[in-house]
């Protein structure tokens, strides 16, 4: 017999891997000046929701998953708060003016 639960578990390995190039391109490239710290604040208190509810209703893939998908946010978080520190904010000069500040 089939069981429904392998379904669960194909969704939360795809619903993971989908973080993975995110995080990874964050980690490479020093840089999260896109990554939208709310976004993520507010997804991985969706996720801890799902973790309890899965944990609740004995739900394998559910909190599982949730709980590698919550894991991969926090790290995205942690690399934004980093690499936000680090990067400094680029301030254009001016061009001068031939007439010598004229």
């Amino acid at each position: 017999m089939f069981s429904l639960e392998i379904i669960g578990f194909a969704a939360g390995t795809f619903s993971t891997i989908a973080f993975v190039p995110q995080v990874y391109k964050t980690w490479k490239t020093k840089s999260a000046k896109d990554v939208s710290m709310p976004m993520f604040i507010i997804f991985g208190t969706g996720t801890i929701l799902w973790i309890t509810y899965g944990i609740i209703f004995g739900k394998y893939s559910i909190f599982i998953s949730n709980g590698v998908i919550f894991a991969l946010a926090v790290i995205q978080i942690i690399l934004k708060i980093k690499y936000d520190k680090t990067t400094k904010p680029r301030v254009k000069s001016l061009p001068r003016s031939k007439a010598g500040g004229k």
